[in-house]
């Protein structure tokens, strides 16, 4: 045995250096990581050359044809949205809704505003539910966008009128106020009264 433990220590030291190097990751080269990625582009760029070789054959050519119509801005009659248009498009849009041009939001609010009158035995039109959601855009757009508070309370105030119109009978009962069924009063009594038990 060596004087002081010399030996155990340096045992120890070199099982525990033995151990550390088992745990690492075996660390890759930079030059092995380059040629790594040096293949995959080869291979890649083999992949893509082989695919326009048969788009080629099959007549595509790999290229997008050149947009050649023109584009113009048009702007909802609506919401005053602006969006990007064929002039094709615009007059089909025009031509649907009396002569308006509307973004495809307004459109589909249209829609469902003919749709809802006229499935109720309204029979409203779309002209008639283009007009009832312009004079609604055109409310949002003088009261809406500058006072927003005011404009959510006015939808409020819509809410309960509505509710206060309602056809159902037992609101016409108890005139139209809100009104809870029974009280919970008993419940608790109840409740509490087993709990003592």
């Amino acid at each position: 045995m060596a004087p002081n433990g010399e030996g155990a220590a340096a045992a120890a030291a070199a099982e525990k250096e033995a151990r550390g190097r088992q745990q690492k990751p075996r660390r890759i080269s930079m030059e092995g990581l380059q040629r790594a990625m040096s293949d995959l582009a080869l291979e890649l760029k083999k992949a893509d050359s082989k695919k326009q070789l048969q788009q080629k054959q099959a007549g595509g050519g790999g290229k997008l044809p050149a947009i050649t119509e023109k584009v113009e801005e048009a702007r909802c009659e609506c919401c005053g949205m602006l969006e990007e248009c064929t002039p094709e498009y615009v007059r089909s849009v025009r031509e649907r809704y009396c002569g308006r041009w509307v973004c495809g939001l307004c459109a589909a609010a249209v829609s469902g505003e003919a749709d809802r009158r006229h499935g109720g035995g309204g029979g409203q039109t779309t002209e008639e539910a283009l007009a009832v959601h312009m004079a609604m855009c055109g409310r949002f757009n003088r009261v809406g966008r500058a006072n927003p508070v005011l404009m959510q309370t006015e939808a409020m105030r819509e809410i309960f009128m509505k509710r206060s119109r309602s056809n159902s009978p037992r609101d016409h009962a108890h005139g139209g106020s809100l009104t809870r069924s029974s009280s919970c009063i008993p419940a608790i009594a109840k409740d509490i009264n087993y709990v003592n038990k």
